[in-house]
């Protein structure tokens, strides 16, 4: 039974060097793994320096952008007094317009300032709800937290400069949607930088694929599923599409990855709608999508997860993003795709 196959619309001319072979790097961070695949001759490959370079990329985004460390860059923000302005690096400034670009056209569907929501679900850094005495908020406790934080994503705003991001009060940051998105993109192009334009980068499962491997062939990747579709697909019963991950990043957000139940027995996914401040109970199992960016990737998984099947389709149609959706409907799994993922299969 043949696969499905989605295929880049551009085919880079260059070819991997004569004796390349595929060297590998990994590692731990944000809380998970990262890993690196690099087609190069042996003898043109500095794995010590290129794994410092890389953990300096990694480092960089935690210190800035991580809501695990108190004293990153993010949690200060997050902190400081109403009407206070705040310069950002170029790392943490690309990373706020690409969440306000995200959140501006979902209608903030992926928003940069529900940090309050995330960490009251126990889905945040401190306060975990897999951590002794985590109580899950009542709706009473979910008005006040409204209420309390009146001010979003339209509250913010940057200084003449385009540097200095302003704090309008209370707003808590939280980039858990995109910062490994971004880690990916930063890990990808200080490889380029370095004259290693083959490669596939991996951050927690979301990914980046730059050239061929060295017999010439694209890095090839299997679509993320639920299990219980993965394993229809392992059993013949679907055919699970494979990216061929040339100049691509892909993402995939899933109420099956992370989440908890309920004292009544609910499962409470860990995407949280900025919305509602409420976990999403949609049936919508997972949602892939593929951009040049991981970041973006990131992004639009998130936000379409957060919209729903027909309004993230909707989204997914009016921006020409190829995506992948699982829907739950009753004890099945759906598989739903975009004009432009549907365009992609060769």
């Amino acid at each position: 039974m043949s696969r499905p196959v989605l295929l880049p619309q551009a085919i880079r001319p260059d070819r991997p060097q004569p004796g390349a072979q595929c060297i590998e790097l990994g590692g731990e961070t944000m809380g998970t793994s990262w890993s690196v695949k690099v087609t190069t001759p042996p003898d043109a490959f500095d794995g010590h320096a290129v794994r410092q370079a890389l953990e300096a990329c990694l480092r960089d985004v935690c210190a800035q952008m991580s809501h695990w460390d108190a004293d990153s860059v993010l949690m200060r923000f997050n902190r400081a007094e109403a009407g206070t302005w705040h310069t950002l690096a170029p790392h943490f400034q690309r990373v706020m317009r690409c969440a306000l670009e995200a959140a501006r056209l979902s209608d903030g569907a992926c928003d940069p300032a529900a940090g309050h929501w995330v960490q009251r679900w126990g889905f945040g850094g401190f306060d975990r709800h897999d951590q002794p005495g985590f109580v899950l908020p009542g709706e009473a406790e979910l008005e006040a937290l409204a209420q309390s934080h009146p001010h979003g994503w339209q509250d913010l705003r940057w200084g003449p400069r385009g540097e200095q991001l302003l704090q309008p009060g209370g707003v808590q940051l939280d980039l858990g949607a995109i910062a490994k998105g971004f880690a990916v993109d930063l890990l990808s192009e200080t490889l380029s930088a370095r004259g290693f334009t083959h490669h596939l980068v991996e951050v927690g499962g979301e990914l980046r694929g730059e050239g061929m491997k060295p017999d010439g062939q694209p890095w090839w990747v299997e679509l993320e599923l639920p299990s219980a579709l993965a394993r229809d697909a392992d059993e013949g019963r679907f055919d699970a599409p494979v990216l061929a991950l040339h100049g691509l990043s892909v993402a995939t957000s899933g109420d099956y990855r992370k989440g908890m139940l309920s004292p009544d027995g609910r499962w409470l996914s860990h995407t949280i709608d900025p919305r509602t401040g409420r976990p999403v109970r949609h049936g919508l199992a997972s949602v892939t999508v593929l951009h040049p960016q991981c970041m973006w990737a990131d992004a639009w998984s998130t936000a379409m997860s957060v919209l729903g099947l027909d309004a993230g389709l909707d989204l997914a149609d009016k921006l020409r993003l190829p995506a992948f959706f699982v829907s739950r409907q009753g004890d099945d799994l759906v598989p739903y795709a975009s004009a432009q993922f549907e365009a992609m299969l060769g």
